[in-house]
């Protein structure tokens, strides 16, 4: 057998892929080059996306902001009616006779000379002079 007609077989069954792989090759390097069109076209929208993102959270920061004066100013109004308010019940309101000291004391008094006045009605007319000398 003869090797050089053989391998011209041979070559001539290769080439049609080697010629296919050397355009796999290539269309590798035209994707790649589409991906890094796409991925620098993503990475512009990202940054643009990113500014907006700021300026709105800055935006939101001095509402929040306004929106906090606004409730601490109605609170701090709110306060002062009820403080208003308050001494104007405080002034109108009648003084106490007397505190809650004031008023036990009263009260233990009172329960004291009940049993007092209970116990000579109970008692009655029985005294006798031995009584009082015992």
């Amino acid at each position: 057998m003869r090797s050089g007609p053989l391998s011209w077989v041979l070559t001539l069954l290769l080439l049609p892929l080697y010629l296919q792989a050397e355009e796999s090759s290539l269309q590798p390097l035209a994707a790649t080059t589409e991906a890094q069109a796409q991925i620098d076209a993503l990475e512009q929208r990202l940054a643009a996306s990113e500014q907006q993102r700021q300026a709105l959270s800055t935006e939101l920061q001095s509402n929040n902001g306004e929106r906090e004066n606004a409730q601490l100013q109605r609170l701090r109004q709110e306060n002062q009616r009820l403080k208003l308010q308050l001494k104007k019940n405080q002034a109108t309101a009648p003084a106490r006779l007397l505190n809650d000291q004031q008023t036990w004391f009263a009260v233990g008094a009172g329960a004291g000379l009940l049993g007092v006045c209970i116990g000579a009605m109970l008692r009655g007319r029985r005294r006798s002079r031995r009584e009082w000398i015992n």
